[in-house]
């Protein structure tokens, strides 16, 4: 007799892959990097109006 529950592993979402994962953490990372460079750069070097 075949069996007829339904399968876990064909109904879930497969997730992320861990290169994803990586990827996104690494691109998050340069991000906040970047932004925090930007403000230090606008303190130390303030733009001149005219």
């Amino acid at each position: 007799m075949a069996d007829k529950s339904p399968r876990q592993h064909m109904s879930k979402k497969a997730g992320k892959s861990l290169k994803e994962k990586r990827a996104a953490k690494k691109a998050k990372s340069h991000e906040r990097e970047r932004t925090q460079s930007d403000q230090v750069e606008d303190l130390l070097h303030p733009k001149k109006r005219r």
